[in-house]
């Protein structure tokens, strides 16, 4: 589930992975999406992890922003 923060607003999750180049798929798939939709999260990973948060401009998530975080959460389903 993503989690909703402020100051500054944004939602965020992170991901686990059992394999480091389970999270080099990952992240090419997360990296063609941002440019299909044009949004753009910070992304920290480690040997086992990937987290993003996304920035909201509004005072809460737009439907694209929703879209866009169940593609990701499906991208790490499928591994």
């Amino acid at each position: 589930m993503w989690k909703e923060r402020e100051s500054p607003l944004r939602i965020e999750k992170r991901f686990e992975f059992d394999q480091y180049s389970k999270i080099s798929k990952f992240m090419e798939k997360i990296e063609k999406l941002c440019k299909e939709k044009d949004i753009y999260p910070n992304i920290s990973f480690g040997k086992n992890f990937v987290s993003l948060s996304i920035f909201l401009d509004n005072k809460e998530i737009s439907g694209k922003e929703k879209v866009f975080s169940m593609d990701i959460d499906k991208f790490y389903l499928e591994d």
